[in-house]
């Protein structure tokens, strides 16, 4: 079951729901505008090795935006911090992001419950297309679980910024990848 925005409001205002800051003119029939932050950040390597962490370089985004290029991930993250203890959140793009040709998410749009933090994106576009800090770039649902419910913990809790991958650990103290916590 999906919350509707006047739900989504009330379980912020009780607590159960967090979306901080948060602005009522952002509350859609049965989701929440998101903002991007001010932040990007690229790989820096062609070839990417999910067995060793990962260089990036910082994009800062101001009021003249940064313009994405085709054929590359940027991680980007929401301006608010997100998260719930009670219910399931899910990032989406925005159509109006969408007929632009950008993606927001790339393949991981479930929050854990339990999860608190600004959310990485991650940001690919079709084509050039220009971002800016503060543009509502994508929409949040909270949908009610079923059956007992284990609160999330793991390596990405409590994110600021763009966050990179961090799949290496998984490898950590194995040699062909057992082990791995397939939750996160």
């Amino acid at each position: 079951m999906i919350l509707t925005g006047s739900e989504i409001h009330r379980q912020v205002e009780k607590g159960r729901i967090t979306i901080d800051p948060f602005h009522v003119r952002q509350l859609n029939p049965n989701s929440y505008n998101f903002r991007l932050g001010n932040m990007l950040k690229v790989y820096v390597n062609d070839v990417l090795d999910p067995r060793r962490p990962q260089a990036t370089r910082d994009i800062p985004l101001d009021d003249t935006g940064h313009t994405l290029e085709p054929d590359r991930i940027y991680l980007g993250h929401t301006a608010e911090v997100l998260g719930s203890d009670h219910y399931v959140p899910i990032v989406k793009g925005r159509s109006s992001s969408a007929r632009l040709g950008l993606f927001v998410h790339v393949t991981a749009d479930l929050i854990d419950i339990g999860s608190h933090g600004q959310s990485t994106l991650q940001l690919f576009a079709v084509q050039r297309v220009r971002v800016y800090p503060g543009m509502l770039i994508g929409q949040i649902t909270f949908w009610v679980p079923e059956g007992p419910i284990n609160l999330y913990n793991g390596k990405y809790q409590a994110s600021r910024g763009p966050v990179p991958s961090l799949i290496y650990r998984d490898f950590m103290g194995s040699s062909n990848g057992a082990g791995v916590d397939h939750a996160e």
